[in-house]
Order: structure tokens, then C-alpha cells, then sequence
């Protein structure tokens, strides 16, 4: 094998986890030394090239990551954690998101002179604020439970609806010359909320009743997990285009909210996973 992969392999983990701990050191959240080291290896001085070094491999491991780490922090929602906040999480994954969207759309069309049709869509991809924003962000700044939980909450949904709402215009546009658009973009989103939905619960449901019964041996629990969790993506996808973030984040809410479900272990190993993801996820798709 080339050392030169094997050494940027390599670099693609130290510089990860050295912004993370310069993160820690200095109080600040890592996705802004993430983004900087990013681009200044990537864009800038051209020491790494995502597209040279994985190729077509990189979209799916990018993918394949995010779908991890929406997982991960789905695990930690818990409906009694914003039991009197629902409201406020609503608000902000709804009214919050589309005046969002609104105003980075007009934005983007007056101040950059978008075409109104990419300044809508380019507005719907840029409101997902995202796990991999807002829990390095939490763990650095730490604000009160009831503040920490409905932020968690609103990063981790926004993530697949921002997908889905970006779905849904780039449609809109393809179509917007057809008289059946609405009706066409009314499918789409009934398909993937369904898709999304039903192999999210169904998917979410029998993981943790064979991990909840022990009928999964201890050292299987979390490769079964990620291998799980990397099928339900794939699949749900592939049934429905861009379905498959909305089912990994359903399977991991439904997980969290069974009751004598133990997955401690499982949330813990997912955490690792996802601090190792997070570069990939974030430094390598600028």
C-alpha cells in the first residue's frame, strides 16, 4: 500500500483528535478548530485531498458518519428530558427553521444575487444547525439541563428535516415547469416521512428487544448496534431517497424511550464512535 494513504489515513486521526482536545484546553467548540484545520490542509496548502484519497468511497463514508452520529445523539432524546419544552423544540424545528430559511433565501438573493430557486434551496441546506455543531458546542459550553436538552433536541431533529426540506425544493424546482408539482412534492414528502417513520420505530423496536431480553451476547451489543444502524440507513435510502437520516434518528429515539431498556454501554461506545466521525464529517466535506 502507498504510505502516502497510510499517512494521510493517519493525519486525518491525529488532526482530529488534536483539535478536539485544543477544543477542551481552550473552552472553545471543536467545530471551529475542525473547520479551520479543514480547510487550511485541505482548500488552502492542498496537503490532503478527500476526492484523490477515497474517491467515490468518500460520499458514502461521509454518510455512513453522519448517519452514526445522528444515531448517537437520537439515543440521548428522551421524551421526559423536555417534558413542559416540547413547545419550544416545536417551535424551534418549525416556525424557528422556516423564518431561518426565509431570510438567508431573500439574503442570499439581494446581497449575492442568487437566482431566487438556488438562494431557496442553498436557505434549506444551511438551517440545519446538526449534531455534529451542537454537541461539541453543549460539552464545551455546558448551559443548564433544561437549556442543554432543548438544544439537543432541536440539533438532532433539524438535521433530517433540514434534508427534507431541501429535498423537497430542489424537487420543486425540477418540476416548478410541470402543473402537477405541488402534487409531486406532497408525494415525496408523504414517502419519506412514511419510509423514514415506519423502518425507523420497526427497526428501533426489534434492536431493542433483543439488546432489552439479552438475547444479543454482551461483546455483540455494540458491533451488532453499528452494523444495525448502517443497514437501516442504507435501506431505508435506497426504498426512499434521503429517508434514511430521518429513520436512524426514529430508531434512536425509540430506543432511548423503551422502558427497561439498558443501553449505557451502547450510548458510551457510540460516543467514541462519534468523537472519530466528527472529523470526518466535518474537517474533510469543506
Amino acid at each position: 500500500m502507498d504510505n502516502t494513504v497510510l499517512l494521510s489515513l493517519a493525519g486525518i486521526g491525529v488532526l482530529g483528535i488534536c483539535c478536539q482536545w485544543l477544543a477542551w484546553w481552550a473552552r472553545l467548540p471543536a467545530i471551529l478548530f475542525l473547520l479551520i484545520v479543514g480547510i487550511l490542509v485541505g482548500p488552502v496548502f492542498n496537503i490532503l485531498d478527500p476526492d484523490a484519497l477515497f474517491g467515490n468511497l468518500l460520499f458514502p463514508i461521509v454518510s455512513l458518519s453522519v448517519a452514526v452520529i445522528l444515531f448517537e445523539g437520537s439515543l440521548t432524546l428522551k421524551f421526559e428530558d423536555i417534558r413542559g419544552h416540547g413547545k419550544t423544540v416545536s417551535n424551534l424545528i418549525t416556525i424557528g427553521a422556516l423564518i431561518t430559511w426565509l431570510i438567508i433565501a431573500y439574503s442570499t438573493h439581494y446581497l449575492i444575487d442568487f437566482p431566487f430557486e438556488l438562494a431557496f434551496l442553498f436557505g434549506a441546506v444551511v438551517i440545519v444547525t446538526g449534531p455534529t455543531v451542537i454537541i461539541p458546542m453543549l460539552r464545551t459550553v455546558r448551559p443548564n439541563a433544561k437549556i442543554t436538552n432543548v438544544l439537543r433536541w432541536e440539533g438532532i431533529v433539524i438535521d433530517p428535516l433540514g434534508a427534507l426540506l431541501a429535498v423537497l425544493v430542489f424537487n420543486f424546482i425540477i418540476s416548478g415547469q410541470q402543473h402537477n408539482a405541488i402534487s409531486s412534492i406532497a408525494i415525496t414528502f408523504g414517502s419519506i416521512m412514511f419510509v423514514g417513520f415506519s423502518m425507523g420505530f420497526l427497526s428501533g423496536w426489534l434492536l431493542g428487544e433483543l439488546l432489552r431480553k439479552q438475547l444479543v451476547p454482551q461483546y455483540l451489543r455494540n458491533v451488532l448496534t453499528l452494523i444495525s444502524v448502517c443497514a437501516v440507513y442504507v435501506l431505508s435510502d435506497t426504498i426512499e431517497h434521503e429517508s434514511g437520516l430521518l429513520a436512524v434518528t426514529i430508531m434512536g429515539m425509540t430506543m432511548a424511550n423503551m422502558k427497561d431498556m439498558d443501553i449505557d454501554d451502547v450510548l458510551d461506545f457510540k460516543e467514541s464512535l462519534s468523537l472519530l466521525l466528527y472529523p470526518v464529517s466535518t474537517m474533510w466535506t469543506n
